[in-house]
């Protein structure tokens, strides 16, 4: 992890907050918590209700299993949250994957409930939010939520596979897309073969 100081406070002391929602791709918020798991960071996790039936659908793991790589796990009704708060220091949010019905509402500042909340207060803040949208085709409706986001400071982050890294499996592809978000926090990782880079042997 990159060091850093805002104010007077460390950057190492910040958490990460990570927010899961309905659209296909739950695979990569469970692996951007695994990895996050392993740095200094301190996580929050909020799994919508869609989120938790996509996970069951699209892959073997369990949501309570997901949730316990966090340090806190948050339900997704609890505005009590701190996550909810500007006042709570974060480093930044990431919606992964970020369903266009959760895309709209952070669009818009409609804050039904805490992950759009907390996007809400990401974007307030000047933190840095990241939005992993998982949708196609994209109709106008899509588009124009995507650009009313980036305006407003979010990064939209398709998960875009990179052939140039002639990955060799879906976990290869997966993890290329987590360590490309985990550039975007500064956070250090070995997941991406970058361009230029000889894959190693073996």
């Amino acid at each position: 992890m990159v060091d850093g100081v805002l104010g007077h406070i460390s950057l190492k002391t910040f958490d990460l907050v990570v927010a899961m929602t309905g659209a296909t791709g739950t695979i990569y918020g469970i692996r951007l918590l695994e990895v996050l798991r392993d740095t200094a960071l301190e996580t929050h996790v909020v799994m919508s209700l869609w989120a938790e039936r996509t996970m069951v659908a699209e892959t073997d793991r369990k949501p309570d299993r997901v949730a316990a790589l966090a340090i806190r796990a948050w339900d997704e009704h609890d505005l009590t949250s701190p996550i909810a708060s500007g006042s709570f220091a974060t480093r930044g949010m990431i919606v992964a994957p970020c369903s266009m019905r959760s895309l709209a509402a952070i669009a818009t500042g409609t804050s039904d409930n805490l992950i759009h909340r907390a996007a809400e207060v990401t974007l307030k803040e000047g933190r840095k939010l990241l939005l992993l949208v998982r949708e196609s085709p994209l109709s106008v409706i899509h588009l124009e939520n995507m650009l009313r986001a980036a305006r407003a400071g979010a990064l939209i982050v398709p998960p875009v596979p990179a052939f140039y890294a002639r990955p060799r499996s879906l976990e290869e592809m997966v993890d290329h897309t987590v360590g490309r978000i985990l550039d975007q926090f500064g956070i250090e990782h070995g997941l991406v073969r970058r361009w230029g880079e000889k894959r190693t042997p073996g």
